[in-house]
Parts: structure tokens; C-alpha cells; sequence
């Protein structure tokens, strides 16, 4: 299709800023973007939608259009709701690259115009293929009773002879045609999936599993308001995004067939952005219990916000259930990539039992993000029988058991610059019990942030030595081994107007990472280096010891 019939088409909502003599450039497909360099993922002809989220002043105008001139895209559309009138910057750009370049009404979805464009485009290049296609979207876009992405790939099998899959990235299949893939391939294709997208290789990709061949296309959300739609680096999406993976071998593909498959994991992608769009109730749920425990609220007042969560995850339940709180944290090294939003996509991921298919169960999940850490608040009915007999601890959620399937394509994801610590409170009856539960899950995944690997958790069980026996120990004890430890510190802080006991809790505050620590307390690196080898001088101990570490984090916790 060109240009040209996109702009006579009304309902898109295109307005032409510039480029009328490149309107008859054919139109390949469509990519939603606010990266600054989106160009692994452009493969020429291709209109580009973008929110703007990438523009931070008019000099970031020119190197972006440079990059899309560059790839052969074959033109820009911009929407109008963040910033209103489009930038004369981004307009003179576009006119020195000969890039056609449209606005895009704040009243148009993006995800309109994606479909329109996949649609026209499937029409014109697959032949009887296209009505594959239009079916696919037909059936997608009529609400769930039309099956969603199940009904999609059972399309893909009967009229294409291909067996796909909609899975996660920690492999739990979403979706699928026919017999459920076995956890372990589901696993390894999604590592597969997320190293090849750490190593910057573009899809499909392809690999071979006990003698099968399978190519893995990604699938990206297309929301404006998403955490996808404002990335900056592929660290922020790669744990969160979807993907298709089919059982054939995409190398010797004709265009047409690639084509149609990216079409399909476009359809896949709005109905993934409508889903993610029903959790927003569930994270403000989330978000209010959570500044309510923070903040010191009264229990009652907990406990009426906890009367409303309830029947929102929990349909149908007669009594307030039982309640448990997850902490995860993603940390990349440099520290400039924000780790809330990516644990939170994790969380809400993990905490689905990986045996079941579906994203259904997902719905009973409330997950906020506070800072660089993710919060769940995680309602346990099971742990109350038919018969309301209670059924104990062992119903609860485990630490272990939580990573046990996700570790190995997570570890791929994070590659060997990133880093997931997750911890896990006791289950709690009631609104006066949540906050030593945060506090616990808090503990716990510090504990597992000591511990070596990509991927580690640590439960309420672990914590039994040492914090939670805390007001067990005697006083004369706990000024003894507060004294012994920290004394020293507090000594040369006084006589030389020094910061070692702030920067010690700051350092075990970070897990023991320079460049977070630096970063948080406004030094650089060197500076950090020489009060933390003055701390380990006055005292003895070496803070690169897990030992000396815990003795720290306790002397400064009973001082």
C-alpha cells in the first residue's frame, strides 16, 4: 500500500507535516517505537508510529530521523498526545531527510492505525493468505469471546499447517495450538529468545531442539502509556515481552510468509497492550494498601483497603484471605537503567503458577513498584479448606519454588549485566501483620541479594538467625557487639565531621554495589572506595566477606 491511501483514509487520524512528494512510497508494514535507536528492529519500508518519548530537546530531532532515512523507513507518524503540536525541529528534520512525516490525532490509538496497516498490507502481499489474516484480527478484536490469541494460532495451524506458541519470558506458554509444549523446551526456547535479544540479533530466531526446529518472533506491546512505548534500552522490555515461537524453520522463508508471521505477532502485541491495560485496578490496589503500611496507617484503615482488593482478585470469595508480600529487585550494572518497572513485569509474571496456561491467573496478582524495588500483595485462599479447617504454611507461596522454573531463561535475559533478588514474607491473617510482612520480604531479599548467581530468592524461613531473633538478644550483649563494631566508626566521624557510618548503611543498602552507592550518595567511586577501606581499617573486617557484611547489618540494626 502507499502513503498516499493512509492519508485518505479519515478514521487514522493522519495530518501530512511535510514529504508530499514521497507519498507514493509503499508501505511495508508498521513499528511502534520511542527508542532513540531503534534501528535493529527496521528492515526498510516501514511506517514508523512514535509518542515522542525520546525527544528530551530539539538536538535529538535530527540523529533520530537521520536513523530512520537511513534504514528506509518509509515514513514517520507522530502522535499529539504528549506534547501536543509537533516540534518544528522534528518537521525540519524529516524535510532535510525527505522523510514523509505525519501527526497523529490524540483521539487515534496507535494500535488503530497498527492494525489498519497489517491488515492492507497482508491484503496486498499474501493473496488468499491476507484472509488469514483478517480473520486472525476479526476473531481478536471482538472481545474475549472470540478466544484471543488461542484462536489465532489454531488459524495459523489449519489454514498455514504451522504449530504455535505464545509464550513469556520465563517460558510459561500463554497460548498455544494443539498439545502444550513441555515446560522444559517452553524454557529453552525463551532463554534462546532472550539471549538472542541481549546480543542485539534480529528476529526470527531460530534453534533446533531434540532434532525440532523452531523460530522465535518477538512480540512487542504497542501502548503509548507502557513502560515498552518510553524505552530507552532494550534492558527495560526484554524481560516483559512476549513472544511467538513456531515449530519450522523461518530461514528459507519467502518474504511474503515472514511478512505475514510479523503481522500476526502484531495482532498478538494488541491484545497483549488491552491485557496489560486491566492490571492498571490491580497495581493501584496495590499502590494504596502499600502506602498505607508505610506510612504507619491505622490497621483499620488497612483492613478496609484490603475489603476492597479482595473481591477484585479474588471473584466470589466469601472471607478475606490470607495475605503474602513479595519484594523483587532487577539491578543492571551502571545503574542507569530504573529497576521498579521491570521487577514489577517480573512479578507479576513469576507469581503465576507456571503450570498453568493462560493469563488468567495473573489476575489475582497485585503488584506495585516503589523506587528500584517491585511490591506484591499476594491473597492466599488455599490456605483455608472447604470446610474452613486452616491447611497451614505449606499452602504458601516458597522462595525456591518460585525461581525453580523461571532461573534459566531469566539468567539469559540478564545476561552478565543484570541481576534479579527476590524475597518472600510469611503468610498473614490480618491488616496488623502486613507491615512486619514487608518488612520481612524486605530482609529475605537482601538475604538472597548476598548469595552469588543472576536469579536468587530467600524466604521468611531464612531469616530465623538472625532478624528475627533480634529482640531476643540481651541488652548488655547488643551494646557489646554494637560497641565492638561500630564505636570506631562513630569515633572518627566525630572527630574529622566524617560520613562512614551513612555510607556503611548505604553500601549494605545497595548489596555491596560501588555504583549504585556512589550514585546515591552523590560521590564518585574513588571517594566511596577510600571511607569504605577506612571503615574496614578502624574495624578490621573486610565488606567483601558475607560474614563481616551480616555483622554490620546487624550491629546497625540493634543500635
Amino acid at each position: 500500500m502507499r502513503l498516499r491511501a493512509l492519508l485518505e483514509t479519515e478514521a487514522l487520524g493522519l495530518r501530512l507535516l511535510g514529504g508530499e512528494d514521497e507519498l507514493d512510497r509503499t508501505v511495508r508494514g508498521v513499528m511502534t517505537t520511542d527508542l532513540r535507536d531503534p534501528s535493529r528492529y527496521l528492515s526498510g519500508g516501514e511506517l514508523v508510529l512514535t509518542g515522542l518519548a525520546w525527544r528530551r530537546n530539539s538536538a535529538d530531532s535530527e540523529p533520530f530521523v537521520r536513523i530512520l532515512a537511513s534504514a528506509g523507513v518509509a515514513g514517520l507518524a507522530a502522535g499529539e498526545a504528549e506534547l501536543g503540536d509537533i516540534p518544528d525541529d522534528l518537521v525540519s528534520a524529516c524535510v532535510r531527510n525527505r522523510l514523509p512525516l505525519f501527526a497523529v490525532n490524540e483521539d487515534v490509538a496507535f494500535a488503530t492505525i497498527t492494525e489498519y496497516v497489517v491488515r492492507q498490507v497482508s491484503g496486498e502481499r499474501a493473496g488468499d493468505l491476507a484472509a488469514v489474516v483478517d480473520r486472525h484480527r476479526r476473531l481478536m478484536t471482538s472481545g474475549p469471546a472470540g478466544g484471543g490469541p488461542d484462536v489465532v494460532l489454531d488459524l495459523l495451524t489449519t489454514d498455514l499447517d504451522l504449530r504455535a506458541w505464545v509464550l513469556s519470558p520465563t517460558g510459561r506458554q500463554i497460548a498455544g495450538a494443539g498439545e502444550p509444549l513441555a515446560p522444559g523446551i517452553c524454557a529453552a526456547l525463551a532463554g534462546e529468545h532472550l539471549a538472542a535479544v541481549r546480543t542485539g540479533r534480529r528476529g526470527p530466531h531460530r534453534i533446533s531442539i531434540q532434532g525440532i526446529a523452531y523460530s522465535l518472533f518477538p512480540i512487542r506491546g504497542h501502548g503509548r502509556g507502557g513502560a515498552g512505548a518510553a524505552a530507552r534500552d532494550v534492558r527495560e522490555t526484554v524481560l516483559s515481552d512476549w513472544l511467538l515461537a513456531v515449530e519450522a524453520d523461518a530461514g528459507d522463508w519467502p518474504a511474503e510468509r515472514l511478512d505475514l508471521l510479523q503481522g500476526v505477532t502484531q495482532l498478538i502485541a494488541v491484545e497483549r497492550d488491552r491485557r496489560d491495560a486491566a492490571r492498571t485496578v490491580r497495581r493501584r490496589l496495590a499502590q494504596e494498601v502499600l502506602e498505607l503500611v508505610q506510612t504507619g496507617a491505622a490497621p483499620a484503615e488497612i483492613a478496609a483497603r484490603l475489603r476492597v482488593a479482595a473481591p477484585v482478585l479474588l471473584p466470589g470469595l466469601g472471607a478475606a484471605p490470607h495475605w503474602q508480600v513479595v519484594v523483587a529487585r532487577v539491578d543492571w550494572e551502571g545503574g542507569d537503567i530504573p529497576g521498579g518497572p521491570v521487577a514489577q513485569s517480573l512479578l507479576e509474571e513469576i507469581l503465576v503458577d507456571p503450570s498453568v496456561s493462560g493469563p488468567e491467573p495473573s489476575d489475582r496478582i497485585a503488584v506495585a513498584h516503589a523506587g528500584d524495588e517491585a511490591i506484591a500483595l499476594v491473597p492466599l485462599p488455599s490456605l483455608s479448606g472447604d470446610a474452613g479447617e486452616d491447611k497451614g504454611p505449606d499452602s504458601a507461596l516458597h522462595a525456591d519454588e518460585l525461581l525453580a522454573v523461571v532461573r534459566e531463561p531469566l539468567a539469559a535475559g540478564l545476561a552478565d549485566d543484570g541481576r534479579l533478588t527476590l524475597g518472600v514474607s510469611a503468610a498473614v491473617h490480618s491488616a496488623e501483620g502486613l507491615r512486619g510482612a514487608l518488612e520481612e520480604a524486605r530482609h529475605a531479599r537482601r538475604v538472597a541479594a548476598a548469595r552469588p548467581g543472576r536469579v536468587c530468592a530467600a524466604g521468611h524461613h531464612e531469616l530465623a538467625s538472625h532478624v528475627l531473633l533480634l529482640p531476643f538478644v540481651p541488652d548488655d550483649v547488643r551494646r557489646a557487639f554494637t560497641a565492638r563494631l561500630l564505636d570506631p566508626l562513630r569515633d572518627y566521624d566525630r572527630r574529622h565531621r566524617a560520613e562512614l557510618i551513612p555510607t556503611l548503611e548505604a553500601f549494605l543498602d545497595c548489596d555491596g554495589s560501588w555504583t549504585r552507592c556512589a550514585t546515591r550518595l552523590h560521590l564518585h567511586v574513588n571517594t566511596l572506595r577510600y571511607r569504605v577501606g577506612r571503615i574496614e581499617q578502624l574495624t578490621g573486617r573486610d565488606l567483601s566477606r558475607l560474614e563481616d557484611k551480616l555483622d554490620f547489618f546487624l550491629a546497625l540494626r540493634m543500635s
